[in-house]
């Protein structure tokens, strides 16, 4: 399996080429980033950066045996031990199961290296992959959403059966340097 990395400056030529070359297949269920996202992706990736360094994000990468980034998955609005999730795999990585074991992993991370309890995530109805690998990692519907004009599901997840037992260590993640 690739490995989840903690988002950092160095990450940023291998993200741009990810979000290039996937834009149209993302754009297929989810919106687009739009023209100005990828004119200013330097600027874009260093308010990234600042973000999870104050603590309000914890942006991840999908990194795979090449160093090849194969998809990205995100904690955004940290509040009140809660982040709402997301995530986008590769058109070429798609389909093998690699979304459902990030979101699971993350679900961990989340729980036991940046002390969440919950997790809230969002789809559009006719996102079926996003639908069955939130169902199959343990989140429930709470309600229908618009998500960019479209008809969607609000959903939720307790983190309560990943959080390490008292006295156990918290799972390392390399952090924005690297290690």
């Amino acid at each position: 399996m690739p490995e989840i990395q903690l988002l950092r400056p160095g990450h940023a030529p291998a993200l741009l080429a990810f979000e290039q070359e996937n834009r149209s297949y993302f754009a297929g269920s989810i919106s687009d980033r739009g023209d100005d996202y990828f004119a200013r992706f330097d600027e874009q990736h260093r308010a990234r950066l600042a973000e999870q360094e104050a603590g309000v994000c914890y942006f991840h990468v999908l990194v795979g045996a090449e160093d090849e980034i194969l998809g990205r998955i995100n904690l955004v609005d940290v509040t009140d031990g809660s982040a709402e999730l997301g995530y986008r795999i590769a058109e070429r990585a798609a389909g093998r199961g690699l979304a459902t074991w990030a979101v699971r992993e993350l679900c961990d991370l989340a729980a036991n290296s940046y002390g969440l309890t919950s997790l809230r995530a969002g789809t559009t109805l006719d996102n079926a992959a996003s639908r069955a690998v939130l169902a199959r990692s343990g989140f429930t519907v709470v309600g229908e959403r618009q998500l960019s004009g479209r008809p969607g599901l609000s959903y939720l997840r307790s983190l309560a059966d990943f959080t390490a037992p008292p006295g156990a260590r918290a799972r390392p993640v390399s952090d924005a340097r690297g290690r």
